[in-house]
């Protein structure tokens, strides 16, 4: 039987969307923003050549920084302003939770409610300027060392004043892109980080779509492995969709209460537990350890076989954790394993939760207040995070699998790029019918009442 909730949500209509003037206003402004974070990543870095850039970045394919391309939407091939994106920002917010789960002054410090937030989230931007300044500065130095084949340096005026002057420009740019993202998510729809990774994704989609053609057009792709292709991406699309919004719901019940009739009510709510809590946090940290010995390689340049054991050492080791290699894929979806189960564990406390609900007075059926249940949440949720690990695993390893077997360039559409892109849309969506419902919230509730008044005769 629907709740009432679902009741008036299936009457939602979208033929009042021209009323939502506010929902409008808030699309446009997200709209804009998103228009002036694709106009920047074609803003180059100043001092750099175009054309030694490319050079550079066509021998460090493969390696990590495809995947910070990618999520920039192309801005590190290009070498822009923004050409770290908004991963510094990410990885300190990473930190900061990390920090707050295991140190506990930052754990009293998140304690303390609104203040708390604007305190961590304080920390998270210094910890951006850090990082973006920390990465910049080895970015220049990294530009400065490259020549092409042909002599030309990537640098036109290397020296200090470059590097200084690329540090500010790219930890400029990252701020910029984090300010941005604050106010999507204040005046626009959505989470404006998010949407910014989901924005340099999809601008890379036409690019692989593009290729893809070619290749069917000049015959190296059959048009059943096309087919076959489109078929994986839509039945990923729709099984990831239904996995992230799957969860287990703990029946929390408590004390009876007085009602203005003078009756005895006991309330009931549900705690909800994701499938996949850890979101895409083990993809990302998983990829990023197993492609960095073949990134430091490819910087290094000048080692070569026969050199040096260290140099034999991580030629062989390329090799092994190539993509589409039976080591890699098995330590791909090791490492997704394992982060899932340690990010889980750091994001929620089971020991904090039963306390929360002993203190208002909530508990499980069945269950007692105190330590038992938060036995009894560890459990539930050490069970369902082994689905929600295997459910990522499968999602991340199948494209490398298929890449592998067919040759096909399906970086752009890899498990992290989905999972990434379908989150952002499904919370997006969302947050619209948001929107909609509490502008017809006072008619939904009349149509609600009357269908159910309909069932019941």
């Amino acid at each position: 039987m629907a709740s009432k909730a679902d009741q008036v949500a299936a009457n939602l209509s979208l033929a009042k969307f021209g009323e939502a003037t506010e929902l409008r206003k808030r699309i446009w402004f997200t709209l804009g923003a998103l228009v002036i974070f694709r106009l920047l990543s074609f803003v180059p870095l100043p001092g750099v050549d175009p054309v030694v850039l490319a050079d550079l970045y066509d021998q460090t394919r493969g390696g990590v920084l495809d995947i910070f391309n990618t999520f920039s939407g192309g801005s590190l091939e290009r070498m822009s302003l923004i050409a770290l994106g908004v991963m510094p920002y990410i990885t300190a917010s990473i930190v900061v939770q990390l920090a707050a789960a295991l140190s506990p002054q930052l754990a009293a410090i998140k304690k303390e409610g609104e203040a708390g937030r604007k305190k961590l989230n304080q920390y998270t931007r210094y910890g951006t300027v850090g990082l973006t300044a920390i990465q910049g500065y080895f970015i220049a130095v990294g530009l400065e060392s490259f020549a092409s084949q042909s002599g030309l340096q990537a640098v036109v005026n290397p020296g200090p004043m470059f590097r200084v002057g690329a540090v500010i420009s790219l930890v400029g740019g990252t701020l910029f892109l984090m300010w941005l993202g604050e106010q999507i998510t204040s005046r626009g729809i959505g989470n404006g980080i998010s949407l910014i990774i989901m924005a340099g994704i999809v601008a890379q989609m036409p690019r692989f779509v593009g290729n893809l053609l070619e290749g069917s057009r000049t015959g190296s792709y059959g048009p059943l492995l096309i087919v076959g292709l489109l078929a994986m991406v839509i039945g990923l699309i729709l099984f990831i969709s239904f996995m992230e919004r799957a969860q287990r719901r703990v029946l929390i019940q408590y004390p009876k209460r007085a009602t203005q009739n003078g009756v005895m009510q006991a309330d009931r709510s549900h705690l909800p537990l994701k499938v996949n809590t850890a979101g895409v946090i083990p993809p990302i940290f998983a990829s990023s350890l197993l492609l960095m010995p073949l990134t430091v390689s490819q910087f290094a340049g000048n080692t070569t076989a026969g050199e040096s054991a260290w140099g034999d050492f991580i030629i062989a080791l390329n090799q092994y954790l190539a993509h589409g290699q039976p080591l890699y894929m098995g330590l791909y979806a090791a490492g997704i394993i394992f982060f899932c189960f340690f990010y889980t564990a750091v994001v929620f406390n089971p020991e904090e939760t039963a306390e929360n609900l002993k203190k208002n007075g909530g508990f499980i059926p069945g269950i007692r207040p105190g330590k038992n249940t938060a036995d009894y949440l560890d459990y539930v949720l050490t069970r369902i995070t082994v689905v929600g690990a295997a459910y990522l695993a499968f999602v991340c390893v199948l494209p490398e699998y298929v890449m592998a077997q067919t040759n096909l360039p399906l970086f752009f559409l890899g498990g992290t790029s989905l999972l990434i892109v379908v989150n952002v849309t499904v919370d997006t969506v969302t947050q619209i019918q948001s929107h909609l419902l509490a502008l017809q919230y006072g008619d939904l509730l009349k149509k609600a009442k009357l269908k159910g008044g309909r069932r019941r005769r």
